[in-house]
């Protein structure tokens, strides 16, 4: 079994048993909202746009590792709400630098930008979200060392989450962790031989949104 299905699977096979766990949070949710009657619920509803900054890397993105490189760009996107549910779709681009893959030999590919198309969901808690994130996500690389392969898109299925806070003025602050796994990503190295290697990556970060 690949590493892409083994993915699928264990993702497959945890969706029944958060279903209870969701049910149970949407009771706690409803009763905290039954004993805050005198405060007004946050709506989540509407566009909103915002940047980001964070860390990337093909493992946990650590910012002191040679792999690792700081990735900074905006996204849009759009909120619905129905009780303490939220969700919606986002579109999001980066400019990533120095964030690596060592193939070994020498060789290496740099990201140098990423997207993602992607839905999310979560549960509101007034002014605090926790939400899950899928989709679609792109990244352009980049050849280093011995690597001759011109620059090229990949892309590949994204999961995530992350946790949102709202203040006043419509501006909320996030949380994110996203994975991106680009699969098989085929490049010619010094001498003309081909290599195939399974790609991913981790990112952290951190974001404004303004919500319109």
């Amino acid at each position: 079994m690949t590493k892409r299905n083994l993915y699928l699977v264990l993702f497959a096979g945890l969706v029944p048993l958060a279903v209870p766990v969701m049910a149970n949070a949407a009771d706690a949710a409803s009763n905290y909202y039954a004993q805050q009657q005198t405060d007004p619920v946050h709506d989540w509803s509407g566009i909103y746009a915002g940047v980001h900054g964070g860390v990337s890397s093909e493992g946990f993105p650590n910012p002191f590792s040679s792999k690792s490189g700081w990735q900074f760009g905006g996204q849009v996107g759009a909120n619905m709400q129905s009780g303490v549910i939220v969700y919606g779709a986002e579109l999001d681009g980066s400019h990533s630098g120095g964030a690596k893959h060592k193939l070994g030999g020498g060789a290496e590919l740099q990201r140098t930008w990423s997207g993602a198309a992607k839905v999310r969901a979560g549960m509101t808690f007034d002014k605090t979200l926790v939400y899950g994130t899928a989709g679609y996500g792109v990244a352009k690389f980049k050849p280093k060392g011995t690597v001759v392969s011109d620059e090229k898109w990949e892309g590949g299925y994204l999961l995530g989450g992350g946790v949102e806070q709202a203040f006043a003025g419509n501006i909320s602050a996030k949380v994110e962790y996203n994975y991106v796994d680009y699969g098989d990503v085929t490049s010619v190295v010094s001498g003309g031989a081909r290599r195939t290697d399974d790609l991913s990556s981790h990112t952290v970060k951190a974001g404004l949104n303004y919500r319109f």
